[in-house]
């Protein structure tokens, strides 16, 4: 009897660890297919570099939606999720991005870029779309360093003129306001991580 218990009880463990097997490779994201898991976010935080030279590989649909959805996970003032998001894949339009910032003009070597808009008609909290809309990019671009992929922030807001700029090149409507456009695609250069870390700019209690 004691055998068989023990017998029984090896098989319920082994059940148990296949299930949980099953579960994971079940809930594996449709973009990893055969690459390595995505880093922890720590590791994520500390070795992400701006990347601006891309290879020819493209991204796919899934990782843009998975980069988008943790964007979307971004807090935000009163939970009002101001956000709005143009995907950019024509090459036509990423080739005028360069005539707009030229601190950008390497988007027409991208697959894609992702632009981020604050939605002033979803703004009920005083202001806050510009926290609520970085925050927002900062998750993604992170998001995208785990995943594999190289992307770099380019600056629209404040600056007046790169923001009526994109808005016309893109038709978006006068509620919008562009922030930032993310230019994201599989690496061709692995900037090294820096330690940032600053001491002297850390105070305690009081300045």
């Amino acid at each position: 009897m004691i055998g068989k218990a023990r017998r029984m009880g090896r098989r319920r463990v082994l059940g148990l660890l296949t299930g949980a097997v099953s579960t994971l490779l079940a809930a594996r994201p449709a973009w990893a297919g055969d690459k390595p898991a995505a880093m922890d976010a720590i590791t994520a935080i500390k070795t992400r570099r701006s990347v601006r030279a891309y290879t020819a590989e493209p991204v796919m649909d899934a990782q843009v939606e998975e980069i988008l959805r943790c964007g979307m996970q971004a807090p935000s003032a009163c939970n009002e999720q101001p956000w709005q998001f143009v995907v950019v894949r024509d090459k036509a339009i990423l080739a005028k991005v360069g005539g707009i910032n030229p601190y950008a003009a390497y988007a027409k070597n991208a697959p894609v870029a992702i632009l981020v808009a604050g939605d002033l008609s979803l703004d009920k909290c005083g202001g806050y779309w510009i926290e609520d809309t970085s925050a927002c990019a900062q998750n993604m671009l992170l998001a995208a360093h785990a995943m594999g992929l190289g992307a770099v922030w380019t600056g629209i807001y404040p600056l007046p003129e790169r923001v009526a700029a994109f808005r016309a090149l893109l038709k978006m409507p006068e509620t919008t306001t562009p922030m930032a456009l993310l230019v994201i695609g599989h690496p061709a250069e692995q900037p090294a991580p820096k330690d940032r870390y600053r001491p002297d700019r850390v105070h305690h209690d009081v300045w």
